[in-house]
């Protein structure tokens, strides 16, 4: 039978006791953690979010309370009332309250708990399944416990510099209307409106420059969005943003250095950093294809690409010869010192890797001491092999992994190649930070398949004014006002300056193939609002899920959210999402197609 609290009150966390605490009479609230029955005494750990206090039962205990206690296992919901006391030279030096315990001196069982499924312990070797399915268990392990504390810690630190800088927290709606671009929409039946729909929010994008319409000046919200689209270990179908648009911006820097801001409150704050706002590099997109293949890369170590197509231009070695003939290029990086720590097997390895990309293959040459080894060096002259030398700045010791394809094929896969060599044979510090932009961003790709220009970004963003000209004569080569920040190889955030003239947006939308009638049906409400008056914008969305993970070092979005979803978008815990009945089915006037 589970006992009252009885007017007991909590003097504070298990984890905050000290030796400063000593002789003070205290009472403590938690979970048994372990417990330990010596026979004439008894230890118990008590658990709660902050950590953990050891509590013991002695011979100064009374007889029905050691009894009592004598009863308790894992997990037991407890309330208990002692005198703290030093554990002298018994420390444990592996608790924050270790140098101090609490004798018992009684003891209430709020609630018994069954053997759980698995041990309440970080060390617990236990599958995402069976977690996943208690996770209301597994977030009593105090590395989640941590992971969220630090979440709430980086909300709150957001919400107080947003406020300091003159933002106002504004909620956008949940139910909005369907625009179909990009990921799909996961779409709500109306009762009220048979056969319609509303659309939750991929993010707050439209309402956002809306609210600069209407003179708000500054924006932010911590928004709740939602896109239907494959998971993975950094993706989750509901997810949130430190959003925020800002009135009266012509170009990037003004937003960047809100941004910057922000990011230097949360590391320096969480991480005990000195990140100072101006100290942040910034990368061309063009650069950051053609060095590392990547949009967002990872420049805490070099292994840049290197283009080789030049070098061998003369070639007879039939693989290159037919690449460049076709229009292909040939680049390589250069892993500076692993030709004498990789084995063969190693360096097979990387062609297996490259295979996920559509590469068949990886020509390699190993510079050793002893000599060189090479997968095609004997069809290429003395002329061509010194060539690719100099081009990739090779010397001993280095191996020189080479591909040829398509530009995109080849920077695709190298782009991948360089990140999963440096973080197999441990090239860099893991546990530094790389902070930089990527701007220059193109405004617009050309869907081959659809014959039509689509959005890098989305169709808001605006043109860089040098490259308006562009605009009717070759808009493929448009730049954007857009900026993407980049931590660790992980797009951290990223915003744009918008489109905020009435014409130039209607222009947009007729370039990404709009005919007046879809712009009326996706965006009339959008469009409208130009016609009265907008000011220039711009703004930013920072992904806070992602942030949490690069502050805290854990690599899957699953740690960072009380309740995810598994790679399928289900909830493991709650069945979600499940069947209804007919009569809920029938009041939306819906039929399930079998």
């Amino acid at each position: 039978m589970s006992e009252l609290i009885g007017g007991y009150k909590r003097t504070k966390y298990c984890g905050e006791f000290r030796g400063t605490d000593e002789n003070k009479e205290v009472v403590v609230m938690g979970f048994v953690g372990k417990y330990r029955n010596l026979g004439n005494l008894i230890f118990i750990d008590v658990r709660d979010r902050s950590g953990i206090v050891q509590v013991s039962f002695d011979d100064t205990t009374s007889v029905d309370i050691f009894e009592k206690a004598a009863k308790l296992r894992n997990e037991f919901v407890v309330c208990i009332k002692g005198i703290v006391r030093s554990r002298g030279t018994n420390i444990n030096k592996n608790l924050p309250s270790g140098e101090i315990e609490i004798i018992a001196s009684d003891l209430k069982i709020l609630n018994e708990a069954e053997v759980t499924p698995f041990v309440i312990s970080d060390d617990a070797n236990v599958g995402d399944q069976t977690r996943l399915k208690y996770r209301y268990l597994d977030l009593r392990r105090p590395s989640l416990q941590n992971i969220l504390m630090m979440r709430n810690k980086i909300s709150k630190i957001t919400r107080d510099y947003m406020d300091e800088n003159g933002f106002l927290d504004i909620e956008t709606p949940f139910l909005g209307k369907s625009t179909p671009e990009g990921a799909r929409d996961y779409l709500v039946p109306s009762r009220v409106h048979p056969g319609e729909f509303y659309a939750l929010p991929q993010s707050p994008q439209l309402f956002k420059q809306l609210l600069m319409i209407a003179g708000y000046d500054k924006y932010y919200q911590i928004a709740r969005c939602f896109r239907d689209e494959d998971l993975r270990s950094n993706r989750q179908p509901e997810f949130s943003q430190i959003d925020f648009e800002m009135s009266f911006v012509e170009n990037d820097n003004d937003v960047m250095e809100v941004a910057e801001g922000l990011i230097c409150r949360i590391f320096n704050e969480c991480l005990d950093m000195d990140l100072k706002v101006g100290s942040f590099r910034k990368l061309s997109y063009f650069d950051a294809m053609e060095n590392y293949g990547s949009d967002k890369p990872d420049t805490r170590f070099d292994l840049k690409i290197k283009d080789v197509s030049e070098a061998v231009a003369g070639t007879e070695f039939a693989v290159f010869k037919s690449c460049l003939e076709n229009g292909g290029s040939i680049r390589g990086i250069n892993a500076k010192g692993l030709a004498t720590k990789l084995s063969r097997k190693q360096v097979d390895g990387c062609a297996e890797f490259v295979k996920g990309y559509g590469i068949k293959g990886v020509a390699w040459i190993a510079l050793k001491p002893e000599g060189t080894t090479s997968s095609f060096l004997k069809f290429m002259t003395d002329g061509e092999t010194q060539a690719i030398y100099k081009a990739m700045d090779a010397e001993e010791g280095d191996l020189l992994l080479i591909i040829a394809d398509t530009k995109k094929l080849v920077l695709d896969s190298l782009g991948g190649l360089r990140r999963h060599l440096a973080d197999t044979y441990d090239l860099y510090d893991k546990s530094s930070y790389d902070f930089l932009w990527v701007t220059d961003f193109p405004l617009l790709d050309y869907d081959e398949e659809a014959g039509r220009f689509c959005a890098v970004h989305h169709p808001f963003t605006s043109v860089k004014a040098e490259d308006i000209h562009l605009l009717d004569t070759d808009p493929g080569k448009m730049r954007a006002n857009a900026y993407d920040f980049v931590i660790n190889g992980e797009e951290a955030g990223g915003g744009s300056i918008r489109i905020h003239d009435h014409k130039m947006q209607q222009r947009m939308f007729s370039l990404l193939g709009m005919t007046d009638e879809d712009i009326a049906e996706r965006f009339g409400f959008f469009v409208d609002a130009f016609k009265y008056g907008a000011p220039p914008h711009g703004g930013l969305a920072f992904g806070l899920d992602r942030l949490v993970m690069l502050v805290t070092g854990t690599d899957n979005i699953k740690d960072v959210i009380a309740f995810p979803k598994v790679q399928n978008a289900s909830c493991l815990m709650t069945d979600a999402p499940s069947l209804v009945d007919d009569k809920q089915l029938s009041e939306l006037y819906l039929n399930i197609k079998k």
